[in-house]
């Protein structure tokens, strides 16, 4: 784990305290100390030792993600009976997620190697964004997808069925209004910075202004809050659904003198 020593922080330091004064800020670039709230100057550095193994955690993580979800991507490009409308919501999760890990992790790794975020302060502002951003469309793509999932169990024949154009229009709006609401950072609208161990950047969650306050209360409502209490309503009466229906077919199996109405079930359970 030698190798991924930061120069900075193998530097004798006060034997009272094994990191006396020094600081998770104090390997920033100064040209970025202006992005870095006060609150992370209390903390000092990681031992080396997590630097590693913190990177082959991603390593390993990232490269499973990463072909997991090229595999999902691969297959329903290359198989023609899995092209549903269903399946676009789930390819377009796929999709989200491995754009997620391909620009998530290399830049940890290399920061991980140095011990701080050494990529600039725009990257760091391009990291944040598209963390957020993929992070954004996979929420809500999930969304669209218990969407359709309680469109079929619980409305069943009455629903109307999914069509490829309303899961086009489903996964553009979602791309669309994603975009939409992780731009305002950039503009003066809370912001992305340095956080943590200085590895990654993020959304800006502890300054206090009014406006920065604002945007973290309307984008956790709306990426996270609202989509999570949908999940959970939606999952909820999903349940109800596949359970009643087992209720319904062991009454029916019973009147009929059968075991079961599985059509899964061998003739010999029948009789």
């Amino acid at each position: 784990m030698s190798s991924w020593n930061n120069p900075v922080q193998d530097t004798v330091l006060p034997s009272t305290n094994p990191y006396g004064n020094y600081t998770v800020v104090d390997t920033v670039p100064e040209n970025m100390l202006h992005m870095v709230h006060a609150h992370w100057y209390q903390f000092p550095p990681m031992n080396p030792l997590w630097y590693g193994l913190l990177g082959f955690w991603m390593t390993v993580m990232g490269t499973l993600s990463v072909a997991g979800n090229f595999v999902v991507i691969w297959v329903f490009m290359n198989t023609k009976s899995l092209r549903t409308p269903a399946n676009l919501l789930v390819v377009n999760l796929a999709i989200s997620d491995f754009f997620m890990m391909l620009t998530m992790t290399p830049p940890l790794l290399v920061n991980a190697y140095w011990g701080t975020w050494i990529l600039g302060a725009f990257f760091c502002e391009v990291y944040a964004f598209l963390g957020s951003f993929f992070g954004c469309v996979s929420i809500w793509s999930m969304v669209f997808i218990t969407a359709d999932r309680y469109n079929v169990i619980v409305k069943g024949v009455s629903a109307e069925p999914l069509t490829s154009g309303g899961a086009m229009m489903r996964i553009a709006g979602t791309w669309a209004f994603t975009l939409a609401w992780c731009l305002p950072p950039f503009f003066g609208w809370n912001r992305y910075v340095p956080e943590g161990n200085m590895l990654a950047c993020g959304t800006d969650y502890l300054t206090e202004t009014e406006l920065s306050r604002s945007y973290l209360y309307v984008y956790s409502v709306w990426v996270y809050l609202f989509p999570l209490a949908y999940i959970i309503y939606s999952y909820t009466f999903i349940v109800k659904a596949v359970a009643a229906h087992e209720k319904g077919m062991r009454e029916q199996a019973k009147k009929m003198g059968v075991k079961s109405l599985r059509s899964e079930e061998s003739p010999e359970d029948l009789c």
